[in-house]
Order: C-alpha cells, then structure tokens, then sequence
C-alpha cells in the first residue's frame, strides 16, 4: 500500500516525542522508508549519501561559532550599546536611522544584538521617546505609539535583509540548499555576495523613513495629526 511509505513521518514524529537522537531518527526513518519503497540497501545508502552531499552547506555555521563567540565574549554587544546610549542630543528619527544600521551590520556578521524584547523595547524605545520629550515636551499615546512602531520596524528590516549577508546564516543555507536541490549551482559565497545590495538599499530607505518621521511626530506633537 502507498500509504505504508508515509511510515517514516510516523517514525519521526514518535522519535521526536519520545526525545530520542534526532539524527539517529531521521536515519533511521528514512532507512525503513526506503524499505517499504522497495529500494536495496544499496540504492538507500546512495540517497543517503547524495543528500547529505547536497546540503552539506549546512553544516557551515559550525565554523563560526568560535569567531561569533569571540566576537561576543570581547563585549562587542557591550559597546554597540554604549555607543547608542552616547548618543544624547539625537533626535528621534536619527536615534532609531543609527540602531538600524548597527543593527544590519550586526546581523551581516551574524552578530546577535538585537531583538525586540532584549534590545528594542529597554533600550532603543526609551533612547527614542526620550529624544522626543526633549524636543516636544511630553507625548501622548499617538506619538509613542508611533515611536515604538518605527523602532520594530528598525530591528525587522536591519536583521531581515542583512541576515544574508553571512555565509553561515540559517537563511543563506537554507537558500544554497533549495536552489541546489532544484539543480542549480550556486553557493553560499555568491548568495551572501547578492544579498549586500539589499542590505545597502534598505539601509537607504530606513534613513528616508526615519529621517521624515521626525516631521511627522513634529506635527502629530503640535496636533497636525493624529495617525
């Protein structure tokens, strides 16, 4: 019966359950699913094995964890935040343009920094409202609103389209394995390489959208507007 061959998402997702090795799972349940489909021991063994050669990229982060934990164990993280937080006659707009850019340059050398619970929310959203009450005196609800909108916004677009940029991001290979799968040669160099103009060009078109938000809380602070 055909429905037999589905025996191997069974295998995984009782494997998965009981919290057995994942690798050894997935062997296994690809094992017993070429079994069910007829194929040899042999001819299983060779799709095995022309998988694993296929995603093999997969494995590259492993090279950079040391370099990324380095990177991070040297207060890196420490000094991209004291350097915002230095940062005291900014105004809104320009406060929120410059995180994004730290931002995306972190995460083209898959530097952890962010996050809208770790970072955006303690650190940019305080830095930001406070950038307009010197400017403003106090906001109201319309004008935080606004502000913390903008900062999310800041950390989905500068980990977004920089991600790429690292050769060993789960998104580059996950893209060089697709691509590859579907017969194309392409490696994670030349999608790493493509991916800096995005990067660059939303970079760009952050700095116009932060730049007129600072017009746009100067007229919802004086009660132009109120979206």
């Amino acid at each position: 019966m055909e429905i037999l061959k589905l025996i191997g998402v069974l295998i995984v997702v009782i494997g998965f359950a009981l919290k057995f090795d994942t690798i050894a799972t997935v062997v296994v349940a690809g094992v017993v699913t070429g079994l069910v489909a007829g194929m040899t021991p042999m001819a299983i063994l060779e799709t095995l094995g022309a998988s694993f050669i296929t995603n093999r990229t997969a494995t590259l982060f492993v090279l950079t964890l040391p370099c990324i934990g380095i990177c991070e164990r040297f207060g890196l993280k420490e000094k991209a935040i004291d350097f915002i937080r230095s940062i005291k006659n900014a105004t809104t707009g320009r406060v929120i343009l410059i995180y994004q850019a730290i931002r995306t340059l972190a995460a083209a050398f898959s530097v952890r920094l962010g996050g809208h619970p770790q970072f955006v929310r303690p650190v940019v959203v305080p830095m930001a409202e406070g950038a307009a009450m010197a400017k403003y005196g106090q906001i109201d609800d319309n004008v935080s609103d606004t502000i913390r909108g903008a900062s999310a916004a800041a950390e989905n677009y500068g980990n977004f389209y920089a991600q790429n940029c690292f050769m060993g991001a789960s998104g580059t290979l996950l893209i060089v394995s697709t691509l590859t799968s579907q017969g194309l040669d392409v490696t994670a160099l030349q999608i790493a390489q493509w991916s800096i103009p995005i990067a660059v060009i939303s970079v760009l078109v952050g700095a116009w959208r932060n730049l007129t938000l600072d017009a746009k809380l100067e007229k919802m602070a004086k009660g132009g507007t109120k979206s």
